[in-house]
């Protein structure tokens, strides 16, 4: 199949409504104004959120591994996350098309739904449970002036939460409905400036712990009993659960780098975003966990507790406010974009980006709103697994469909047309050996988290997911004979 590489004209000719709209469109080189700025905001916001220092702090915890094995750990999964962005980010940077539109040249033209519904499942989950961290240094913030109220609590959250997740569940909504660039800008300033508080916590929590500090990180680092084969397979888990952590936003990183000047800018904003911005943050959450143990007889991984417990006021108001911003920063750009696109990409006639968002903003309030009482008993790493295993394989699929079926053509006209014979039609707008390769590759990837006699290889569903998603598409589709374009039909 001979496809066209042109990328000089991504004006779709032929307008297919239920393929198309302007949110879907190609975008053109010259509306495009993201560098490496901002893909590295992307990750540091992702890594910095609330959620994401819960998580780094836990897995020096929970494993029972030396803390410097497990900071090893963290930065290895940086740098495979590294290479898998810039797998799936250039073919947006070529061609200016999201992902729930790349992904129609291996699943079809309708199949394509089905990653882009599963990806926004798993984007309305992260937006309610993110839309909750936030909340609680709104929380902390209201609590400092106001006191906690009567202490009475409706699923898990007292009076002043329910006010405060309501009005950052609002505040996203109004700051996503004025456009990609309010959200740029404010992406821009919350990811730089909580670092800055982030450190500024580390140094007061490190000054009041004073010399006690060095043997409280000394407990942590010095590890379980492990074997060498129980201490190795924990190693791999950790890889495994900060991947799965990042698998939501590395399947659809093309919704982010349609914006991205060149692929250079690309990798140079994945580069300092993630395993460089991973090893320092991991080193804070080290430091300032080992701080609470001092300070508190019990380690905390909350920031939001840590400072309630430091009983500063000016330290309180200004974290607060830094936490909600990093917090809401990556809600609204990994959380809120995919979702809106995948939902716009179902109905494009009928539901706009926009649109999108605001369906995605309604689920997601309920799925906050039971986060504490519900959905986190299930484990924070059980959660990021479990999740990230379901849409793994399609990692797999869309790599190998692109860099070693497609060979790194693609057919912009095609991609927005249903019509029979048209090169991503397949049978009736669906890829069945996709959807084969994808079943299989689920079921085994999802059953490594939830089947206890598979629970050894727990940590590891993501990269099994994808890695037999691609295994399984390519043994499929490459002695596959596609159907000849529109254009060769014609010519014949």
């Amino acid at each position: 199949m001979k496809e066209s590489n042109d990328v000089s004209d991504l004006n779709i000719k032929h307008i297919d409504p239920s393929l198309y709209n302007e949110d879907l469109a190609p975008l053109k080189p010259q509306d495009r104004n993201w560098g490496a700025f901002e893909i590295f905001n992307v990750w540091s916001n992702d890594i910095q959120s609330l959620f994401g220092y819960t998580l780094a702090a836990s897995l020096f915890l929970t494993y029972g591994l030396n803390g410097w094995a497990v900071m090893a750990a963290i930065i290895l999964a940086g740098v495979i996350v590294m290479f898998l962005v810039n797998l799936t980010g250039k073919p947006s940077v070529k061609y200016g098309i999201p992902f729930p539109v790349m992904v129609r040249a291996s699943m079809g033209v309708r199949g394509a739904n089905l990653p882009a519904m599963l990806r926004a499942i798993v984007g309305i989950f992260w937006y309610g449970v993110q839309t909750y961290f936030a909340s609680t240094a709104v929380t902390l913030l209201i609590t400092a002036f106001v006191g906690a109220g009567s202490g009475s609590t409706i699923l898990g959250l007292s009076g002043v939460a329910w006010v405060s997740f309501v009005i950052v569940w609002l505040f996203q909504i109004a700051i996503f409905w004025q456009g990609i660039e309010r959200i740029k800008h404010f992406l821009n300033w919350a990811g730089p400036l909580v670092y800055v508080v982030m450190l500024v916590l580390m140094i007061i929590v490190w000054y009041q712990a004073g010399s006690e500090l060095i043997p409280a990180i000394d407990t942590i680092f010095s590890g379980g009993s492990e074997t060498s084969g129980s201490s190795i397979a924990a190693f791999m888990a950790i890889v495994g659960t900060m991947v799965a952590y990042f698998a939501a936003v590395v399947i659809n990183f093309g919704d982010f780098t349609r914006f991205v000047k060149t692929e250079r800018q690309m990798k140079l904003g994945n580069l300092l975003g993630l395993p460089l911005n991973v090893a320092f943050f991991s080193f804070i959450a080290l430091i300032i966990t080992a701080g609470t143990l001092v300070l508190f007889g019990e380690a905390l991984t909350n920031p939001a507790d840590i400072v309630e417990r430091v009983d500063s006021l000016p330290l309180t108001i200004i974290a607060a406010l830094t936490f909600f911003a990093a917090t809401v920063g990556i809600n609204l750009v990994a959380n809120f974009i995919p979702p809106a696109y995948d939902l716009a990409n179902l109905f494009p006639s009928k539901i706009s980006f926009k649109m999108g968002g605001l369906i995605t903003a309604v689920i997601a309030f309920f799925v906050g709103a039971l986060w504490l009482s519900v959905i986190s008993q299930i484990g924070v790493p059980g959660f990021v697994n479990a999740l990230g295993a379901i849409v793994a394989p399609f990692y797999g699929i869309i790599v190998v469909d692109y860099y070693l079926i497609k060979r790194q053509h693609l057919n912009m006209q095609e991609l927005f047309s249903s019509a029979p014979g048209s090169a991503y039609y397949y049978v009736n707008g669906w890829n069945t050996r996709a959807l084969i390769a994808f079943g299989v590759a689920a079921l085994f990837s999802l059953s490594t988290v939830l089947v206890p006699a598979l629970s050894s290889l727990g940590g590891y569903g993501w990269l099994i997911g994808a890695g037999l998603g691609g295994l399984f598409y390519y043994g499929l589709m490459r002695q596959f004979k596609a159907a000849p374009t529109l254009a060769e039909q014609n010519a014949q």
